[in-house]
Parts: C-alpha cells; sequence; structure tokens
C-alpha cells in the first residue's frame, strides 16, 4: 500500500519541506503530482516523474525526477515550480496571516500527463504552507504616498 508523506505537515512557507512516498514496488514509475488553489480559486499545479528504489521508495531531495515540470534532483521541486492553469496568472497570497495555502500532494501510478487525472491516486497527502508565524501581528502602513505592512513578533 503507497503511501505519501510530508514532514512538517504545517510550516512557514520559506521553510523546506521533505517529501517521501513508500509502499512502492522496486523500480515502480510513478507521477508525484503537486496543486493548490489560490484565493481566487485559480489551480497551480507541478508534476514530477520518478522510479522507485530498490526499497520501493521515492525521496525528491535524493532520487532525481525523470521529467515532468523539472528533472534532476530538487528537494522542494514540486513547490518551486507549480504553474497556472490558466496562462499568465501569478501566485500570489493577499491574506497572509489568515490562511495558510492547502498543497495537496498525489502519486499516480506510471506517467500521468493529464491536467485533471481521471484515475484515483496510489496515496495522498496535505500540506499547510503559512506565510506568517503564530502570534505575529500586522500593522497596515498609510503615512502620505507610503503604503505598506509592519510584522511585528510575538
Amino acid at each position: 500500500m503507497a503511501e505519501v508523506t510530508v514532514t512538517p505537515q504545517s510550516s512557514l512557507a520559506d521553510r523546506p519541506l521533505q517529501i517521501r512516498v513508500r509502499g512502492l514496488s522496486p523500480s515502480q514509475l510513478v507521477t508525484l503530482r503537486a496543486w493548490l488553489k489560490d484565493e481566487q480559486g485559480e489551480r497551480f499545479q507541478s508534476r514530477a516523474f520518478f522510479r522507485a528504489d530498490g526499497a520501493g521508495e521515492v525521496d525528491p531531495g535524493l532520487h532525481a525526477a525523470l521529467g515532468g515540470s523539472y528533472s534532476g534532483v530538487w528537494p522542494m521541486g514540486l513547490l518551486w515550480f507549480l504553474q497556472p492553469d490558466t496562462l499568465f496568472r501569478r501566485l500570489v497570497k493577499r491574506d497572509v496571516a489568515g490562511s495558510p495555502f492547502r498543497v495537496r500532494l498525489e502519486v499516480f501510478q506510471g506517467l500521468s500527463l493529464a491536467t485533471d487525472p481521471q484515475e484515483q491516486p496510489l496515496a495522498s497527502c496535505e500540506a499547510e504552507r503559512w506565510y506568517v508565524g503564530p502570534g505575529v501581528q500586522r500593522v497596515p502602513i498609510r503615512e502620505g504616498r507610503v503604503r505598506g505592512a509592519l510584522f511585528l513578533p510575538p
């Protein structure tokens, strides 16, 4: 039974994640897909193709992606290479203190190129990416023509 895990499951957006897939057959070819919806409901996604090692595991920090949105060893590649489904959209977080981006990670059998895979994933999990730490206070700044925000630690 395949299992995908992300550690830590909830973290600040600038912190590294460790993504791991276990329970695969040795040398099994899989597609690891990450996707999220922004505050306007626009979907951003990336995918990478991997061949499981002899223990039936995939770790993007150790194993090279064979293709997809990127190739090579990129521990955070699935997050760095997120692309919008609609051209010319940018991934922007406006409500930085109120809610995280929820990134869904899914593993599919073989090479999955479809934007919306019709098959069920072998395994999936979710990670929260926060832009402001707990207890941080956001103070809006409006002084003359200056606009901004001051973030104060707890």
